[in-house]
């Protein structure tokens, strides 16, 4: 099992006037195992596919993750910031399954 040390995004709303919410941005280093890598391929009509893994990181999870992590929107991997399509609570970790890039 390979292991993995980049951020995690979470993206949540602030109010900066009275009915008004804009996205707010946190970026946190993460440590943890790769534990799946595969590569999606879907056909589609476009000259340049967009690329897209179906990669399973577990993170160790810090207290701020456990009680956030609905916020969750994106991983970095190999240089890149990836979206996280999904995430699985397994105490003391937490799955996060990758998708696209993530263009937020």
């Amino acid at each position: 099992m390979a292991k993995y040390s980049g951020t995690v995004g979470y993206v949540t709303s602030k109010e900066i006037a009275p009915d008004i919410f804009e996205p707010e941005e946190l970026e946190i280093p993460v440590r943890g195992d790769v534990l799946h890598l595969t590569k999606r391929y879907t056909g589609s009509d476009k000259v340049n596919e967009d690329i897209t893994l179906n990669h399973r990181l577990s993170i160790v999870g810090s207290e701020y993750a456990f009680k956030n992590f609905i916020y969750i929107r994106w991983a970095t991997y190999m240089g890149a910031k990836w979206k996280v399509e999904s995430v699985e609570v397994m105490r003391p970790r937490l799955i996060l399954n990758l998708g696209g890039l993530y263009n937020g």
